[in-house]
This record gives structure tokens, C-alpha cells and sequence, in this order.
């Protein structure tokens, strides 16, 4: 790892964070969802009581333009969250590597945001697929690059604060994703259980929360 260096996110991230969120969902053709700030990203994620965690990976040997320390090359998002039937979970929400650092994967290992409430559908007609439970026993080899560094990083945390898996999804047309995780122990819930991903957006919150029950 003498190329880069993982480290838990600072306040002084955030640019970096938002700007690595945009290259993600760039890469995903759907840019023009992104209406997060950079003030959202500071209050969600540094308060008293955060929203989400947050890893970055940086590269020593480049300085980023705004003197701000080495330049942030990559990202993970996650949060805890609670399964009854199996209770505590590390839900992975946000994954990326900006492409020049990639190393040898032909493909990104990309994940999709959401930013309003999910439930276990299509949202905006991109289909998806759930999936679950890295083996959280196990370590990834050494030599796959930033990514399974990260990986590595998260499946230790999670070890750590007692979770029974890891949880995300993964779009369904990025088959090279599909079978990365698929090697390293993943199990595609909506292929094995027939689970759908739904999404109720900010309008239809606010409907139901003030509007007659129907």
C-alpha cells in the first residue's frame, strides 16, 4: 500500500467527497440526480450524531490544487443499520475510485446512492440488484488494489462492531461487478429470495405525512 493511504474521513473531505459522488454517478449516467451539497455532506456526516461514515483513500505522492493535503482518490459511504431476523448490518451506500487509479480492473466496482428513504422495484428505470453478506471472516488477498484494500477495510469493521453481514446494491447491467463480488462470497438476494428495492422520493413523504390516510 506504499501508493496510497485509506483513513477515516475529516470535515476538511467533503469537497472531495461530493466531487467523487458526482464522478460516480457520472459513470452511471445519471449525473443530473446528484442535488446534494457540500453543506449536507458537512452536517449529515460530522455531526453529533452522523448519518453515514465515510473512508477515503488518498495518494501520497500528489498534492491536491487546494494545498489541502495529498489529493483524495477514492471513497466508501456506509452506516449501520439493523435486520430483525439477523440484527446489526453494515450497509456499504457509495463506493469509488476515480479511474486513473484503478489498477488492473478493466471495469468499475461502482454501487448506486440513494438519497431518500429505500425499502427492500425499479427507480427511474434502472433495474437492480440486492445483495448481501460478504464473508465477513474472510481477507482479501493482497495485490487487488485500492478497492479490495477497501473491502479488506470494511469487512474488518464490520467484523469489529459485531455485524452478521455487509449489505449493498449493485446495478444490474455491471456484470464485471456482479462476478467480483460473487467470487469473494456475495449473495444476489434478488436472484436467490425475489427481494425488489423500492423508493418513495421526498414528495410523496411529504403527501403521506400530511395528507388523509388512504
Amino acid at each position: 500500500m506504499d501508493r496510497f493511504k485509506l483513513r477515516k474521513a475529516e470535515p476538511k473531505d467533503v469537497p472531495d467527497i461530493l466531487r467523487l459522488i458526482k464522478e460516480l454517478a457520472k459513470y452511471e449516467d445519471m449525473e443530473d440526480q446528484v442535488i446534494l451539497t457540500e453543506k449536507d455532506l458537512l452536517e449529515d456526516g460530522f455531526g453529533d450524531h452522523p448519518f453515514y461514515h465515510c473512508l477515503v483513500a488518498e495518494d501520497p505522492s500528489e498534492q491536491s490544487n487546494n494545498n489541502n493535503g495529498p489529493v483524495v482518490i477514492g471513497f466508501a459511504m456506509y452506516y449501520f443499520t439493523y435486520d430483525p431476523w439477523i440484527g446489526k448490518l453494515l450497509y456499504l451506500e457509495d463506493f469509488f475510485v476515480m479511474k486513473e487509479y484503478r489498477g488492473n480492473y478493466k471495469h468499475f466496482l461502482s454501487f448506486c446512492l440513494s438519497s431518500s428513504l429505500t425499502l427492500p422495484i425499479t427507480i427511474n428505470s434502472h433495474r437492480l440488484s440486492i445483495f448481501t453478506a460478504f464473508p465477513l471472516s474472510s481477507l482479501f488477498p493482497p495485490g487487488f488494489g485500492i478497492g479490495s484494500e477497501i473491502l479488506k477495510l470494511l469487512s474488518h469493521t464490520a467484523v469489529k462492531s459485531r455485524c452478521s453481514s455487509m449489505h449493498f446494491i449493485v446495478a444490474e447491467g455491471n456484470q464485471a461487478s456482479i462476478e467480483f463480488y460473487k467470487r469473494r462470497g456475495a449473495a444476489d438476494l434478488s436472484l436467490e429470495e425475489g427481494w425488489r428495492l423500492f423508493k418513495i422520493d421526498k414528495s410523496s413523504l411529504l403527501k403521506m405525512s400530511s395528507g388523509p390516510e388512504e
